[in-house]
């Protein structure tokens, strides 16, 4: 009897035992499951904004970058002599450009070469930028001249209007000039073709080398 009672009162402890840890067990379950879920709502929340804020963003610097690649086409265009209308026009070749240097020195101390370009074509070019200049000696070599610290301007130029550049230096008045150009060889903005020009008659002698003297980016008349 003693026997049985110790095995009937072990079999009731130990069905308690099973069920305080099966209550155990569903109690972490749900609080697990809803911290699972709370952590959840709040990573999808959170991720919601950041998505928001990035596709702002996003948007902000798709329209700056559309603003800016406008902007760079118009540069572009302006550098290659675009009208204002935004149509292109061709550069002037040297065929269709009458070309004349005189000498417009401002004082006896610097020199000042002036070579003036006039479109004689039926249409619209660009002389725009620097042209190409070597100064021929009498001992037959020519010199290439350096450009001088200016900014190219657009210089678009109709069928009988005119663009002038300029060549620079300090003039020598001792007499003792070890310069003595006979021909300036012009070569007209994007072109290969070369006119040879003489030397104005009057022009001051050139201080220096011929590397003293700089040439400047073509401009219109007006």
């Amino acid at each position: 009897m003693k026997y049985t009672r110790i095995t009937a009162l072990a079999a009731i402890g130990v069905a308690a035992t099973l069920s305080l840890t099966a209550c155990g067990n569903d109690g972490s379950g749900k609080d697990s499951s809803s911290k699972g879920s709370s952590s959840s709502s709040s990573s999808s929340s959170d991720g919601g904004s950041k998505s928001e804020d990035s596709s702002g963003s996003g948007g902000s610097q798709a329209g700056n970058a559309k603003s800016g690649s406008a902007e760079d086409t118009e540069a572009e265009a302006t550098a290659n002599g675009a009208t204002e209308t935004g149509s292109k026009v061709t550069f002037c070749k040297t065929e269709d450009l009458a070309i004349d240097a005189t000498d417009a020195a401002p004082d006896e101390e610097s020199g000042r070469i002036n070579i003036t370009m006039i479109n004689r074509g039926s249409t619209t070019c660009s002389a725009t930028g620097f042209a190409g200049v070597d100064i021929k000696d009498t001992d037959n070599t020519s010199n290439p001249i350096e450009r001088g610290p200016a900014q190219p301007r657009v210089t678009i130029l109709k069928p009988g209007d005119a663009a002038v550049f300029n060549l620079a230096y300090d003039i020598d008045n001792t007499g003792n000039s070890l310069s003595h150009p006979t021909n300036i060889l012009v070569t007209p903005p994007n072109e290969t073709h070369t006119v040879t020009l003489k030397w104005p008659a009057g022009a001051g002698a050139i201080k220096g080398a011929y590397t003293d003297v700089q040439v400047y980016p073509t401009h219109t008349t007006e």
